[in-house]
């Protein structure tokens, strides 16, 4: 085996840092998975072990990973909560409340992005889209209706992913790491179609979530949780700094 040169290195460290970044952003080593050794990646792309630990320093920073003192470096698990400010999983936070949960897909398209679902992903390329519906229940009564669009150029694996049986928001909590993220929190009312969807009166309150995640300033998943306004509320404590 040779090793690079000085020269070669720039390059080299960023392939590296992209090979792996890709490896994250398709789902293929979800959140957890370990990387491979320093030692393992020197071998695999015949470099020094300073151009791994560069390319791996660069994708700690980026929160994609993150690394431990002699157990090696592993997928950044996304922090998840019931809270204002963090990405809940509906099924952990309905079984959570001791409830049973229920979920009901009600319809999923895979299409070529529209203008209005590129300006919804805030993306200019063409590209193609996971389009969901779906219906969430707590102890058989309406819980939340999901409205979401996943960009398959972020997360390819959501074309194939059997959402028919795992809602999409625990199957990307699970899969695919974020690193960024965006709430608007605004209040409606029922039209005839939400009235329906949640088994509620029409003109009744609802409460709205539009969220927005990114990894590395990709888009991953734009989506709008529509929930019965009298049965559901938001809390976040905060702290003085």
């Amino acid at each position: 085996m040779s090793l690079v040169t000085d020269a070669d290195k720039p390059t080299l460290y960023k392939r590296i840092r992209a090979d792996i970044e890709q490896r994250i952003l398709t789902g293929e080593w979800p959140p957890g998975h370990r990387i491979p050794f320093e030692h393992e990646l020197v071998a695999r792309y015949g470099c020094s072990r300073m151009t791994v630990n560069k390319a791996l320093s660069e994708l700690a920073q980026a929160d994609l990973i993150e690394r431990r003192r002699r157990a090696g470096s592993f997928v950044r698990r996304p922090q998840h909560q019931s809270a204002v400010l963090k990405i809940a999983d509906i099924r952990a936070e309905i079984t959570a409340l001791g409830r049973s949960y229920g979920y009901e897909l009600i319809g999923r398209k895979l299409r070529a992005a529209t203008a209005a679902d590129r300006d919804r992903l805030g993306v200019k390329k063409a590209g193609k889209v996971v389009a969901i519906t779906c219906r969430h229940s707590a102890d058989k009564v309406p819980f939340a209706v999901e409205d979401r669009l996943i960009d398959l150029s972020s997360v390819p694996d959501a074309a194939t992913a059997d959402f028919s049986r795992e809602p999409p928001g625990s199957w990307l909590l699970h899969h695919v790491p974020w690193t960024e993220a965006e709430h608007t929190i605004s209040a409606i009312v029922a039209d005839d179609r939400a009235a329906e969807a949640l088994a509620i009166a029409v003109g009744a309150p609802c409460l709205v979530i539009d969220r927005y995640t990114w990894r590395s300033a990709r888009t991953i998943t734009a989506v709008r949780l529509l929930y019965p306004g009298d049965s559901h509320r938001l809390v976040a404590r905060f702290k003085g700094g």
